[in-house]
């Protein structure tokens, strides 16, 4: 009888492991899609800042108007919100587009992609100033999705960062500068030195760090 019982308990205590496991591995998957959501929305926005040079193009002073403005309307919508205050659609979209790490914490990221646009615009004449607004739009836009998806290969020092991630984003920006210059080894020079700034573990700065020094060195260059 003892026998029977420590066998029941055996195969009911591996039916609860197994039945454990399943549910580890769901809540870990909505866990990975919830994440996968939150980078689309944060490189949306990210994506979106590739429209600048054109737009700079056609009207650099309202350009500047519109980036300088809106940094500054979203940052004041932010400290409403810390302040209990939801603005209509910028809360919401500073919701949807909140890391787990922000959560309960003022959200710097739109703050410092304006800034660093407009840092680049300000800084370098063209071609410079495109190449780095490109270097932020779609070098660190497209890595984090790219790593997010599809990177398995962790590199050491960055905080996480994928190898997948990093060659997106020198693949990236080395078409985007070769578009724009037409110049192979500047743009390739350009590319690396980019995907080694965003590759750093600077959580938020990137987006001045990136296109302020990829803008520098495509103004010696180029």
């Amino acid at each position: 009888m003892q026998d029977i019982n420590e066998h029941e308990i055996t195969g009911a205590c591996r039916k609860m492991e197994r039945e454990l496991g399943i549910e580890k591995r769901s809540l870990g998957s909505i866990a990975f899609g919830e994440e996968i959501r939150i980078e689309l929305v944060r490189k949306s926005i990210h994506l979106l800042i590739g429209l600048v040079p054109g737009l700079a193009a056609i009207n650099f002073n309202l350009t500047l108007g519109l980036l300088a403005s809106g940094t500054l309307v979203y940052a004041l919508s932010e400290s409403l919100r810390m302040g209990g205050f939801d603005v209509p659609i910028v809360s919401r979209v500073t919701a949807l587009a909140a890391r787990r790490r922000d959560s309960g914490k003022y959200v710097m990221g739109p703050i410092t992609l304006g800034l660093g646009a407009l840092l680049s615009l300000l800084f370098y004449p063209n071609p410079a100033a495109s190449i780095a607004i490109y270097a932020l739009a779609f070098g660190d836009g497209l890595s984090s999705l790219v790593g997010k998806l599809f990177g398995t290969i962790r590199l050491p020092f960055t905080g996480g960062k994928s190898l997948e991630g990093s060659l997106t984003c020198m693949l990236a920006v080395f078409v985007a500068s070769m578009m724009v210059s037409g110049q192979p080894l500047s743009s390739l020079m350009i590319a690396v030195f980019a995907t080694a700034i965003e590759a750093m573990p600077l959580k938020d700065l990137d987006n001045i760090a990136l296109p302020v020094l990829t803008g520098a060195l495509a103004a010696l260059l180029l």
